[in-house]
């Protein structure tokens, strides 16, 4: 059995930057998966995918960005001291690990 983890859903507020944050995800080649890699701050999309791609991407096929303040984010850390706790319903479904 594995235990669940306790997640709280951290707070929208900016990670102290002055500009508009964005997640960075790449897919390093035509048929591989897309993954996270960063994050980077700019004005607008296109001086994010200017930053991303020297930071995370100049090898990469695909950069995809998204703005930070739409992502819903859920963590075991303790990230944001008004962090709301989150409860995860699984039922009497039993968690392994493989």
């Amino acid at each position: 059995m594995v235990e669940k983890p306790d997640r709280a859903r951290v707070g929208d507020a900016p990670r102290d930057a002055t500009e508009r944050e964005w997640e960075v995800f790449v897919r390093e080649e035509t048929d591989g998966r897309m993954r996270y890699v960063g994050s980077v701050t700019a004005p607008d999309a296109d001086v994010a995918y200017e930053q991303a791609t020297k930071l995370f991407a100049w090898f990469a096929e695909d950069v995809w960005l998204c703005p930070a303040d739409a992502v819903a984010r859920y963590s075991t850390h303790d990230l944001d001291e008004d962090a709301d706790p989150v409860p995860l319903d699984t039922g009497d479904e039993p968690r392994t690990v493989e």
